[in-house]
């Protein structure tokens, strides 16, 4: 197993990759404003002849993360490109138009939703009638917890309809407080005894995503950098693909002065790995 290691910043390995898939969501903003230390550190990429391509599991399309960056200041320079998980799901669903789904945890007080699936021309039904479950998110995901909908997501286990989880994240962190996603009712799903189709990170369809919209320059495995707060989703992902690793401790998990044994003990008690770790994304 590779050593981690822990530079002092991205300058320091920006010469080993061509590309950076780097999550958004606790690493580059925290949903109220944008950590200006990261975005620097990704303009400096790109100004030094890389790639940057934006990867999140926001179950919305590309363009709905992309309106949120002007007003926290995350600038444009930043990315290249962005791929969602909404993007993924969006590809996942037009595949399946000719069944019918039944929605869950939309929150019609996000007018964001509906563009997860606008213009598919989808059929929508109830559980008795539908082929397929497709999980946005927790209808309060402050409030509510996932042990809330074991009732409700039952008759889909029983009537072994498969899950479409748009998030496959468990819980992010907007300001100071951890909200839930939609990952943590498909493993609820799951643990239930029910089958969960995964777009988002880890999983290889967002990954081939961000790598297509990158073209020639994110060929080689190799050469591509992930970059992400979570060991389940990022770090995960970026083994499971193939790539380089960067952990960083500025999203789900609040670390104190030892971050190097912190990080090396989160990882184990993952089962993950990763090639870096830093406190916050800077160059």
């Amino acid at each position: 197993m590779t050593e981690l290691k822990f530079p002092g910043g991205l300058s320091e390995i920006a010469d080993r990759y061509d590309a950076v898939l780097c999550d958004v969501w606790g690493v580059i903003h925290n949903g109220r404003a944008a950590f200006d230390a990261a975005c620097d550190a990704l303009v400096r990429f790109r100004e030094g002849g890389g790639k940057v391509c934006l990867i999140t599991n926001a179950p919305v399309p590309k363009q709905q993360v992309i309106d949120y960056f002007e007003p926290l200041g995350v600038p444009a320079a930043a990315y290249d490109d962005c791929v969602s998980s909404g993007d993924a799901t969006r590809e996942e669903l037009q595949r399946r138009k000719d069944q019918v789904f039944w929605r869950m945890g939309v929150n019609s007080r996000w007018e964001r939703d509906p563009f997860l699936y606008e213009g598919l021309d989808l059929s929508f039904g109830e559980p008795e009638e539908a082929d397929v479950l497709l999980c946005v998110g927790l209808r309060d995901s402050l409030n509510d917890h996932p042990s809330d909908y074991a009732d409700e997501m039952r008759p889909g286990v029983d009537r072994n309809i498969p899950m479409i989880c748009a998030n496959p994240d468990k819980q992010v962190r907007i300001g100071g407080k951890l909200h839930w996603c939609a990952g943590a009712l498909a493993e609820l799903y799951e643990d239930m005894g029910g089958r969960v189709i995964y777009p988002g990170k880890p999983h290889a369809a967002i990954y081939e995503l961000a790598i297509a919209r990158l073209g020639t320059a994110a060929e080689n495995r190799g050469r591509i950098l992930c970059i992400g707060d979570s060991p389940t989703t990022d770090m995960r992902g970026a083994r499971l693909q193939g790539f380089d690793g960067l952990y960083v401790g500025t999203g789900l998990k609040e670390h104190g002065q030892d971050f190097q044994t912190e990080v090396a003990d989160l990882l184990a008690d993952y089962g993950e790995i990763a090639t870096y770790a830093m406190t916050g994304l800077r160059w």
